[in-house]
């Protein structure tokens, strides 16, 4: 749990207004995509037949297969970044089967890969593979626009040891199928048809992607997306009437490096929100025929030609309602396996009880549930975010568990648990004004309170960055890698996701053994000390390591925070402490009761029948958190309150031995 806490500082002095969430979530599906898609491939289909038939000439049936392929492009587009559903495999779905008639030299999953490094490198010529067209020289773009497939292939190919196995063999069959194809056209006299139903329509649609979806929005901008995400892209108004459709939004392209999880008709309408943000950061803007705008320009052609929608408040989730843990029945809305040792385990909180279970990113809940005869109580952190109104916990089977056994085996959706309200301090204060550099840590299960920490922060501090390095033996036994791979994807230049792999033999050898400080320092290729914050979760050994060798590097202890699952055992020395007389107050009545000598409040509280909240026994939870109003307590140890809680006179009760003769302690404060 949080060492410490560390409020964010101001952001620049020119920020007044924040950037707030888009105001579009991904939909269910999306039927403006489902729309096009349909219409783009009745259109090849029939053009395709008229071609074969001789009913139109060969140039109306290029036309129509050209638009079709350019069409389609925006169909891939939206489901390399999962926003056509939220559904992965309904992405995967359209992105595949668009793919094929784009380029199918190249699978889905490695385009999207491609076109992501273009989100993150945005003008860096070196990383951004679409800068071989953005930044050509113009009297060479009549021949890079066609051929800007090549350059994706050529950065495949340098990047084909980072790529999982799979996908590097679904696009070498795809190649062969393609040349295969056309070899065999040639042999048989069939090239021509092949070439106008697929070959011609392909690059004339490439032509066309290249000079509207790349060269368009990005020539003669010299800002790299790390140095300056508002001028690496940017919007082209006038005349949407017609532009809008025609380019089916993407005039509006900078909102769509700055939220690539919005699909395309959508772009609109988050300007129109973010405007006055936009328009702080010094936004790349210009006119139709290319006349750049600054802000007072903009603003002035905006009056001229119309007036947009006012900026909307900032979306920033509540905490839970209760002073201390409450315990309630809950039922299990889902559970769903996301390895063969691990599963995710969703809540349907009934809505008289859903603000007691509102959370803060990085909170735990404590699940109570009797097995076999036997009480039980776990700890799990939740792994969703905090401004989603969703409440989920990743639990991975442990060898032995009671608990983990009986969720893995017997769970069931409608099932229902004791689940006592959120708690823990594991994450940090959020400001939809910051702009942070954030890195976390995480092995195993150690993901799940990092990952609603990363979701939330991407959706609230829309300027901050972060960098994970997750740990894992090997992909199949990664926790949540396709939620993962999807938020990379949504938050595109601001996330970077770096697995590491103890046990894969043909994982890239850059990422292959065990995190350590010198592998973040290598792959980070950065200043340690310019990172604003640490979050460091999974086994102890991994934990206490990387935070002693942070601190001996300088890093203020502050700013890094830590969790452990699991606490360490106490102390057996009894005579160390003496009895005393403890007054407890929970749910507004107190009790008062006599402590024998070695015992903790909470044993003792738990041996009067008191019904205190506790989950680990180990000073890592903070789940028997309380506040001493009375008197003086000495703590074993503590993995779970900040140095500010512990200043404001919070103990952790588990681990609390009195030393005066008289104590009181409130778990209601």
């Amino acid at each position: 749990m949080a060492t410490t806490t560390r409020h964010p500082h101001p952001p620049a002095a020119v920020s007044q207004h924040a950037l707030p969430d888009p105001g579009i979530q991904v939909p269910t599906l999306s039927w403006p995509v489902v729309g096009i898609f349909t219409g783009a491939l009745s259109v090849f289909g029939a053009s395709s037949w008229a071609a074969l038939t001789g009913a139109l000439p060969a140039i109306a049936t290029i036309a129509a297969s050209s638009a079709a392929v350019f069409v389609l492009f925006t169909v891939l587009h939206d489901a390399s970044h999962y926003s056509i559903s939220s559904h992965r495999w309904v992405n995967v779905a359209f992105g595949r089967v668009a793919m094929f008639f784009v380029s199918p030299l190249i699978s889905f999953k490695s385009f999207a890969f491609i076109h992501i490094e273009h989100h993150r490198n945005t003008n860096d010529g070196e990383h951004d593979p679409d800068h071989w067209v953005s930044s050509a020289p113009w009297w060479q773009l009549p021949v890079r626009f066609p051929a800007m497939d090549l350059p994706y292939i050529g950065f495949l190919v340098r990047n084909v040891r980072r790529r999982p196995r799979a996908e590097v063999l679904e696009t070498a069959a795809l190649m062969t199928f393609s040349l295969t194809v056309i070899v065999s056209a040639a042999f048989t006299g069939n090239l021509w048809t092949l070439a106008v139903i697929c070959l011609i329509p392909g690059r004339v649609g490439m032509f066309v992607l290249a000079w509207w979806f790349d060269w368009l929005p990005h020539h003669d901008l010299e800002d790299t997306q790390r140095e300056n995400r508002y001028r690496a892209t940017r919007n082209r108004v006038g005349s949407e009437w017609i532009l809008t459709p025609l380019l089916l939004s993407q005039n509006y392209h900078l909102v769509h490096h700055l939220h690539p999880s919005i699909p395309f008709y959508r772009y609109v309408a988050a300007w129109q929100r973010n405007e006055d943000a936009y328009l702080e950061r010094n936004s790349a803007i210009s006119t139709v025929f290319g006349q750049q705008l600054d802000a007072a320009q903009y603003r002035e052609w905006k009056r001229l030609n119309g007036k947009l929608a006012a900026l909307l408040p900032v979306r920033m989730p509540r905490s839970s309602t209760p002073h201390h843990a409450g315990t309630y029945p809950i039922p299990v809305k889902s559970v769903e396996h996301l390895t063969p040792g691990s599963v995710k385990v969703a809540f349907d909180v009934p809505e008289h009880v859903s603000d007691q279970f509102r959370f803060q990113p990085g909170q735990h809940l404590t699940i109570r549930h009797r097995i076999d005869g036997q009480e039980v109580r776990r700890n799990y952190s939740i792994c969703t975010s905090a401004t989603s109104g969703e409440l989920a916990i990743g639990v991975r089977h442990i060898a032995g568990g009671m608990f983990s056994t009986f969720a893995l085996e017997t769970l069931r959706a409608g099932d229902v648990l004791e689940l006592m309200t959120p708690t823990g301090s594991f994450g940090a204060p959020l400001d939809p004004l910051a702009q942070h550099d954030y890195v976390a840590v995480a092995a195993g299960s150690g993901i799940t309170p990092i990952l609603s920490i990363i979701r939330t922060t991407m959706e609230i501090e829309t300027e901050s960055r972060f960098v994970l390095f997750y740990g894992n033996r090997t992909a199949e036994s990664t926790m949540f890698a396709t939620e993962l791979d999807e938020l990379e994807a949504r938050c595109a230049d601001r996330l970077r996701i770096f697995h590491i792999r103890s046990d894969e033999a043909h994982h890239p050898a850059a990422l292959r053994g065990r995190i350590d400080l010198a592998m973040v320092q290598r792959l980070l290729a950065g200043d340690l000390l310019a990172i604003d914050r640490w979050y460091l979760c999974g086994p102890s050994d991994l934990v206490t390591t990387m935070r002693d060798d942070l601190a001996a590097e300088e890093v203020p202890t502050e700013r890094i925070h830590l969790e452990l699952f699991r606490g360490t055992k106490r102390s057996s020395n009894v005579d160390a402490f003496h009895k005393a007389d403890v007054t407890i107050t929970l749910s507004g009545t107190d009790h008062t009761l006599e402590l024998a000598p070695g015992e903790t409040v909470l044993e003792s509280a738990l041996k009067s029948n008191i019904d205190a909240p506790y989950a680990c026994l180990g000073g890592a939870c903070g789940t028997c958190r309380a506040r001493i109003t009375t008197g003086a307590v000495s703590m074993e140890q503590n993995l779970a309150l900040t140095t500010a809680e512990v200043d404001a006179g919070y103990i952790l009760t588990c681990q609390s031995h009195p030393t005066t003769p008289t104590v009181a302690v409130d778990y209601d404060r």
